[in-house]
């Protein structure tokens, strides 16, 4: 028989109907002779009764009932006693009284607890994923997906978006990750990539004249895994012809607002900040600032050099910098944990030290004010806007270490202070990247981002002369402190490719080789254009309340790149190798995951691989 209603449907409005239900059984208890059955299906619960007043054969296939067998069950659906009502659900006012019942499949006894009171481990959950996802939390994190799908489609369609599918099997080319390679049979000792992103024939659609394009792509990409990241993840790809980067915010604005709200039922706020990436550094040490919360890094070099402390005056000597948060209302961090844990926490960071002040009664208070001078003091105070109670917190040393170091501690101080609401969403732009950056382990310059990001037009003739100098028009947008997309205008001239290719070390025949494909198609008229490629799966997080994408991704891997659901990746037969043309010289090697970098989330350390690798 048909259901006639999900586990989540019936209500007062129903009572007196019969309703045929279908679902698992998520607990089943006796009381006094009549048992109840928590019925659950992807839709919520149903309270389900068996009283043998009504049919004592009903009743005693319901003595046998286990958790997660399948059944079906029909009756009437009756009020609960109002002493029973269970608000929590949206059938709590009701229950079914059962008259047939059917079991469709018995379970065996379930290795990990399908419940979200008593959430399993990280290693039992990846290994029993098909469990796992009957959890109510991880439907609702489905759905959010699916939500945001929909939204998605139904926007950029709304736009003139054409969604086009490029191709999984691609050219090798470099673009800042390991490629994954799969051979070709039908060309023996040769490989396709997987492809990283669909940068290259993205840009070629515009050749193409597509004017607008977007799709929900894979990319794959063999890196080292964290919370935020996966072998093979999800970004909604897009480009625009004939655009400038203002055309881009509008519609990317409009997207985030569309999906946050048809999904969660959030309202964004728009037009979203912008950022210029000196100005991100300096005021929140980092491209990716969290503006949930204030706590803003101040330079007060031009302050401290007429102190006399010799920590600050020696950095500020070498054109280092000294810089401060004013942690409010944390005055009562003591001082064994501020020089203990605080301190420690910053030197992961690379500083060599962390200075502090508390202002109590309305002076400043540390082993090191007497240093200062009570001018000083008063700039100081004035310009960390200091009040009672609050706490500062200096590090002085390089540029780069200042705002690594002060960055992560601005989070750590919005966290003490329960500043980081997940129900609240800060998105903001970043944009005036440099194009190239120093690589001082190769001695030579590489793209920032990526080597097809047009330079901004009063820095081309800068490119080949003075390449640190270069700002390019990338941009990225972040949201929580997460960066969740980067894009860009891009080089649509092919003499501005060939000078940012021969900056980055690529000589013509390289780039030919490597790229040629693009650079011919840019030969016969390529329109200006610009796109982005925002992280999907980030997103669905963040909405689900979440920094691990883990969570929202139906079949993921673990740290170690491993499905422990399927065994991928497997070894396959000799036969495959052969017709593949490859021979394996292989040793055993014995080697522990790297330490999980954690934003939030669960984490677990896992245990010890055999890691096949090649000679």
């Amino acid at each position: 028989m048909k259901r006639t209603n999900t586990c989540c449907e019936l209500t007062k409005k129903d009572i007196g109907k019969k309703a045929v239900l279908q679902g698992w059984v998520q607990t089943a208890r006796d009381h006094g002779g009549v048992i109840f059955v928590d019925l659950r299906d992807r839709y919520g619960l149903t309270q389900v009764v068996f009283d043998p007043k009504v049919s004592k054969e009903m009743h005693a296939i319901a003595e046998t009932l286990r958790r997660e067998y399948v059944i079906e069950c029909e009756g009437k659906v009756r009020e609960r006693p109002k002493d029973m009502y269970n608000p929590k659900l949206k059938t709590g006012e009701i229950e079914v009284i059962c008259n047939r019942l059917e079991i469709l499949n018995k379970a065996q006894v379930p290795p990990i607890e399908i419940s979200d009171k008593k959430v399993a481990s990280e290693d039992l959950r990846m290994k029993w994923r098909n469990l796992d996802l009957r959890r109510p939390e991880m439907q609702k994190h489905l759905l959010i997906r699916h939500k945001a799908i929909q939204a998605i489609r139904e926007y950029l369609d709304s736009k003139n978006f054409l969604e086009i599918q490029t191709p999984i099997l691609v050219k090798s080319t470099p673009e800042g990750a390991r490629d994954y390679i799969v051979p070709s049979r039908v060309n023996p000792g040769k490989f396709y990539a997987l492809p990283q992103s669909p940068q290259l024939y993205k840009q070629i659609l515009m050749v193409s004249g597509c004017d607008r394009y977007y799709q929900l792509a894979i990319c794959l990409r063999d890196e080292d895994l964290r919370t935020d990241r996966q072998p093979e993840h999800t970004q909604i790809d897009m480009e625009m012809s004939f655009v400038q980067i203002e055309d881009i915010f509008e519609v990317v604005e409009g997207l985030m607002k569309n999906i946050f709200k048809k999904s969660i039922n959030a309202d964004i706020k728009t037009p979203f900040p912008k950022i210029p990436y000196v100005e991100a550094i300096e005021k929140y040490g980092t491209d990716k600032p969290d503006l949930r919360f204030g706590l803003e890094l101040i330079d007060v070099g031009d302050i401290v050099k007429d102190s006399e402390f010799s920590v600050f005056k020696e950095v500020l000597a070498k054109e280092g910098q000294v810089k401060c948060i004013n942690a409010k209302a944390c005055a009562e961090i003591s001082r064994k944990k501020i020089e203990g844990e605080w301190t420690d926490f910053a030197a992961e960071y690379g500083a060599k030290g962390l200075a502090w002040m508390k202002m109590q009664d309305g002076k400043l208070e540390s082993s090191i004010v007497k240093y200062f001078p009570e001018d000083v003091q008063k700039k100081l105070i004035k310009a960390t806007n200091a009040k009672n109670n609050d706490l500062l917190f200096f590090i002085a040393d390089k540029p780069k270490v200042v705002a690594e170091a002060l960055g992560h501690l601005r989070l750590k101080i919005a966290k003490h202070l329960d500043l980081l609401k997940s129900d609240e969403f800060k998105f903001a732009w970043v944009t005036d990247f440099p194009l190239f950056e120093w690589d001082e382990q190769e001695e030579k310059w590489t793209p920032a981002h990526h080597m097809f990001c047009m330079p901004k037009d009063e820095y081309i003739d800068l490119i080949e002369k003075e390449p640190g100098k270069v700002i390019c028009t990338q941009f990225d947008l972040t949201l929580n402190g997460i960066e969740l997309a980067s894009g860009s205008t891009r080089i649509n001239r092919p003499e501005i490719q060939e000078k940012v290719m021969k900056v980055i070390g690529l000589t013509k025949e390289q780039a030919k080789r490597k790229f040629g494909f693009l650079l011919e198609a840019f030969k016969y008229g390529a329109p200006p254009h610009g796109g982005i490629g925002i992280g999907f799966d980030r997103i669905v997080a963040l909405m689900c309340s979440t920094n691990d994408i883990r969570e929202v991704i139906a079949f993921p891997k673990n740290k170690a790149a491993q499905c422990p659901m399927d065994g991928s990746p497997a070894q396959v037969d000799d036969v495959a190798l052969k017709e593949a043309h490859i021979k394996l010289d292989l040793t055993v090697k014995t080697k522990k995951p790297r330490p999980e970098e954690v934003i939030a989330g669960p984490t677990d350390e896992g245990p010890t691989e055999d890691i096949l690798e090649e000679k």
